[in-house]
Order: C-alpha cells, then sequence, then structure tokens
C-alpha cells in the first residue's frame, strides 16, 4: 500500500486506492482471521492506508485499542476522515515511518498486510516494530514476496527495453522488495523475534476487465508512470494492459488474472 522510503508519501491517491484495492481488503480479511483476537488486544495496523482494514480490526477489539500508521498524508487524511473518533473511539491514525515508529506505547500485536514490500530495510522495520512489542507480543503480515508478479513484472520490462519509452526510463530503479522464506529467516532472529511461520502462498488477482487493471495499475504502480509526461501516463497503462492481455487473455467471465504471490510472516518478540 504505502510507500515508507523510495517514493513521496505525496503520491498516493487515497480515493483512487479505495476504489482499486479490492484484492488487498479481501486477502487482509482471510489474514485478520489467522490472528485469533480475543478483543482485548492493543493492535498497531502497520501501513494503515484507507484505513478500511484498520476499522475492520477496531471492530473486532470492541475492548481493544488500535493505531494505524502510515508514511501518507493523504491515507492518514482520509482514513481519519472516514473513520472519525466519534463512531470509532478505539482507533486512531498517525503519520509515520515505519522504519523508525515513535508511539510512545506498546502493542500485543503488529499487523501488516500489503505495505511492507514498498520497503528496503525489513530489518529497521523489524528493530522499530519490537521496541514497541510487549513481551510476547506478536506480528502478523503478508507483503509481496520473491517471485511475485512475474509474468506481468516481464511484460513491463519488454515495454520499459522498448525505444517508445526507453529514454523516459533510464537509471529507473525497480521499487519494490520481494523477499524471500531465507531472508526472514536470519532477518528475524538477528532482531529478536521467534518464527513461527514463514511461507510464500501463491494468489490469483483478479480483476473485471481492461479497466480493473488499469486501475490497479494506476493505483500501486505509479512509480512507472512517475517518471513520464501526463499525457502519456495512460497510454503506458494502457500499452501494458494490451501486452498483458494479449498473452494471458481475460478469462469466460471477463476478468484479468495476474499470479501474485504473498510473503506471510507470523513471529514473536523475545
Amino acid at each position: 500500500m504505502q510507500d515508507f522510503t523510495r517514493q513521496t508519501s505525496s503520491q498516493w491517491n487515497a480515493d483512487d486506492y479505495a476504489r482499486n484495492s479490492s484484492a488487498q481488503l479481501r486477502w487482509a480479511q482471510e489474514l485478520i482471521g489467522k490472528l485469533s483476537l480475543q478483543g482485548n488486544e492493543q493492535l498497531l495496523d502497520l501501513g494503515c492506508g484507507d484505513g478500511k482494514i484498520t476499522a475492520h480490526l477496531a471492530n473486532r477489539l470492541k475492548t481493544g485499542q488500535v493505531v494505524g500508521i502510515d508514511a501518507s498524508s493523504r491515507m492518514i487524511e482520509f482514513a481519519q476522515q472516514q473513520f472519525p473518533p466519534s463512531q470509532y473511539p478505539n482507533l486512531s491514525f498517525q503519520q509515520m515511518d515505519a522504519t523508525a515508529l515513535d508511539l510512545g506505547q506498546k502493542f500485543d500485536v503488529v499487523f501488516s498486510n500489503a505495505v511492507l514490500h514498498w520497503i528496503e530495510d525489513h530489518i529497521a522495520v523489524l528493530k522499530s516494530v519490537h521496541r514497541h512489542l510487549k513481551p510476547g507480543g506478536k506480528i502478523l503480515w503478508q507483503c509481496g514476496g520473491k517471485g511475485t508478479a512475474s509474468e506481468l513484472l516481464a511484460v513491463i520490462q519488454l515495454l520499459l527495453d522498448d525505444a517508445e519509452w526507453a529514454d523516459y526510463f533510464r537509471d529507473f530503479a525497480f521499487p519494490y522488495s520481494f523477499y524471500g522464506i531465507e531472508d526472514y529467516q536470519a532477518w528475524l532472529s538477528a532482531c529478536g523475534f521467534v518464527p513461527e511461520r514463514l511461507e510464500l502462498i501463491p494468489k490469483d488477482m483478479t480483476h473485471q476487465g481492461k479497466e480493473g487493471l488499469t486501475g490497479w495499475l494506476r493505483t500501486t504502480w505509479f512509480p512507472y508512470t512517475d517518471r513520464l509526461p501526463d499525457g502519456l501516463k495512460e497510454p503506458f497503462l494502457q500499452a501494458i494492459v494490451d501486452a498483458y492481455t494479449g498473452q494471458y487473455p481475460l478469462d469466460t467471465e471477463g476478468l484479468t488474472h495476474v499470479k501474485m504471490i504473498r510473503l506471510e510472516v507470523a513471529a514473536h518478540a523475545c
């Protein structure tokens, strides 16, 4: 969702994200089911985005408290407007960098969904989170994992190499970090955690037709379109979608499919 380290937080369009993040919401709800919440926990949502997942967590924790943090001021403003204290008294939002948390409290659970692939330095995140966990407190998060969206990325790379677009992407740095199990096996123990489960989980991301796929690309792949003049952003997205659906056509229900891989991390603090 949120870019903590390599893009400016102002680039996120909260309204557009709210319209084009149905898969992230669905996967987050699946992940929440693995938390086994009792209802009284102090929970931190790392990278809360537009706040809808965080608000869902607050509804589950009737006698607990939920704090959502995000690096994007636009996302935080949107979340605060959509889920005000008058309706969610146990919920608050703060703009903050996940690698440098400073909340003045400790949590039972730190949850994160579809965020950490925006951050290169996961060790800094783990150390920052560990400082904010109660003894035995747990983390549960998912993010893009090693090998995710490989077919889509291959299509995009062909366009970046094409003469029509190549000049705009000279010295372009890949904006995501897709790590694997072996990375976290080393990082968790080094940062004071005991691993409980590390898993790479295949996911099928679907969107309604070319329009839905374009909306998702526009919302979360903006590091690419930010390299382009305004008049070329939509043509570039359309070129991606046309090339991708040419290789991987819509199914009989008019849905596009993108093969994703989610890295799931479950651990507790020593």
